[in-house]
């Protein structure tokens, strides 16, 4: 999986983790060994104990293109268990991360791309990135990989069926608008802001931030009391874990020294 000539590339920077996408000369568009080394590295991360931020990012011009349309062509028969399901199964993984997860993105990314990065926590576009809900330029979009139950999530009912029903393209200041990215930044910073943001988030108290994802992800369907009880109980975990006690009473005896000092 670590070949210069794997479909996937799997790094780790200290704190840092880094999958990416290795079909530039088809856009990265995903196939069944593309699917089965990304559910790989998948499981590493969710395996790999000193991972505390995720980064997802498509090497050459293209985050991604969406699924493999030759594959789809020549094998459709297998299609859905060769590329569909172990795709699925790296969806539910990347969700279930108690790390942040941040999709860099750039050029085009469609269909399933697109799809992958709204199952990111954070995502990171360059203003050359452009998007677009469908898979195939047809009258006819089908979902992959989660995006029928992301889109709403971040865009509302309606803009979601605005962007499903008629399948069109909108640019990286469209979507920044729609919300569904959170920072849009020149092609030539795109890489240093994504590491930037991933260093910045690899210094937060494991685990306070993989409660804090499950609180507000897991926040739909739930009554205000519900919420207000996963609260109590995630405020608990995160004080029963000594490294996240140990960083709250120091940081509040710093806080109480600066205002005994500023009071003399």
């Amino acid at each position: 999986m670590n070949s210069h000539s794997s479909p996937i590339l799997l790094e780790h920077n200290d704190a840092i983790s880094c999958i990416r996408f290795n079909r530039p000369h088809v856009l990265n568009a995903i196939d069944s060994a593309m699917a089965a080394e990304f559910l790989e590295a998948c499981r590493a991360i969710a395996n790999k104990q000193k991972t505390r931020v995720l980064l997802i990012k498509g090497e050459g011009r293209c985050f991604m293109a969406g699924l493999d349309s030759q594959q789809l062509i020549d094998s459709p028969d297998s299609f859905e268990a060769s590329v569909l399901a172990p795709m699925n199964e790296a969806m539910q993984l990347i969700g279930d991360l108690e790390v942040p997860v941040i999709a860099s993105v750039q050029g085009p990314i469609a269909g399933a791309g697109l799809s992958i990065a709204l199952a990111c926590d954070l995502i990171v576009a360059a203003h050359n990135s452009h998007f677009n809900f469908a898979y195939l330029p047809t009258g006819s979009t089908s979902c992959q990989l989660g995006s029928s139950w992301h889109l709403p999530r971040l865009v509302g009912l309606h803009a979601a069926l605005e962007i499903a029903l008629l399948g069109g393209s909108f640019n990286a200041q469209q979507a920044l608008n729609m919300g569904l990215i959170n920072r849009l930044v020149p092609f030539q910073q795109l890489e240093c802001e994504s590491h930037c943001l991933a260093e910045r988030l690899s210094k937060s108290v494991y685990p306070s931030y993989g409660q804090l994802k499950k609180l507000l992800r897991k926040s739909f369907g739930r009554s205000l009391e519900q919420q207000l009880d996963e609260e109590k109980k995630t405020l608990s975990a995160c004080l029963a874990n000594p490294e996240f006690r140990d960083t709250i009473i120091t940081y509040l005896k710093k806080g109480l020294g600066a205002t005994s000092n500023s009071t003399r």
